[in-house]
């Protein structure tokens, strides 16, 4: 529920409320309503007069909704419920959590969509943010983004398949960052190898877009040796400023749909 949705149904609440209220005053008091009076002398010898007006309610148009157009609309799997998103997509309003997978693609979705509203601002907007790398600072958000839903998605499939998940994780760290180690502590609980499942092309670009994605994040993208070791076809030189392009960044989330898939895939009988 909005808060515009909100605000209007208190308001109905408040208006029946006072008119339920109103109901029963009338029914207490209505006998002394004016222009009736009632009158009684007390223990005292003090003349009480007791005397009723009831007044008519008036209610006041309910407030307005104007909110965003729907975007995204999501149907839930577990209950059938359709419902707005107007931010991250985590949850069901009546399930909660949504599963791992289903947070992945709409995740996926959103960094398409991101890359589609950069291609269609004007010209001249897009020109000026591009001299000043505002396109190349999103593009590599793009990549950490992808690096992050694979790490999230792969640590919930592990913890859900593997019965001493935690035991296995104890003083790994971020292994799901990296790719290799993660294909290993799957393999080593029983699971196929994830560098078979996916396609060996798909797969050393999933490993290319995260080596640039590290020297961005951990070398101001500058290209250093461990980048040319896991790139080797490479031109670029050590100490060169690496180029991205959306190209790459569609690319990768297409290769990264993939990896996703063939991680649910692993523990699924």
């Amino acid at each position: 529920m909005t808060q515009q949705q909100l605000d209007r149904v208190t308001r109905a609440a408040e208006d029946l409320g006072a008119q339920i209220v109103g109901q029963a005053l009338d029914r207490a008091f209505g006998r002394f309503a004016s222009p009736r009076r009632s009158s009684r002398r007390s223990g005292f010898g003090i003349d009480i007069n007791f005397s009723y007006r009831s007044e008519p309610f008036y209610p006041v148009p309910l407030p307005g909704i104007d909110e965003e157009k729907l975007i995204r609309i999501r149907t839930c799997a577990g209950c059938s419920l359709r419902y707005a998103v107007f931010g991250e997509h985590r949850f069901c309003p009546v399930c909660g959590r949504l599963p791992a997978m289903v947070v992945a693609m709409d995740a996926l979705g959103a960094e398409t969509t991101r890359l589609d509203g950069l291609a269609q601002l004007p010209a001249q907007v897009a020109a000026s943010l591009r001299e000043q790398g505002v396109f190349t600072r999103l593009w590599v958000d793009t990549l950490e983004n992808l690096v992050s839903v694979v790490e999230t998605l792969g640590s919930a499939v592990f913890r859900d398949a593997v019965q001493d998940a935690e035991q296995r994780l104890n003083g790994k760290g971020n292994i799901f960052q990296r790719l290799d180690h993660t294909a290993v502590l799957f393999v080593d609980a029983g699971y196929p190898d994830l560098r078979t499942v996916v396609a060996p092309a798909c797969w050393q670009r999933l490993v290319e877009f995260r080596a640039a994605r590290h020297v961005f994040t951990h070398n101001d993208g500058l290209v250093d040796a461990k980048y040319l070791a896991k790139v080797p076809a490479s031109m670029a030189k050590v100490g060169q400023r690496l180029t991205i392009t959306e190209d790459v960044c569609r690319q990768a989330i297409t290769d990264t749909d993939a990896l996703c898939h063939a991680l649910t895939a692993l523990t699924t009988p």
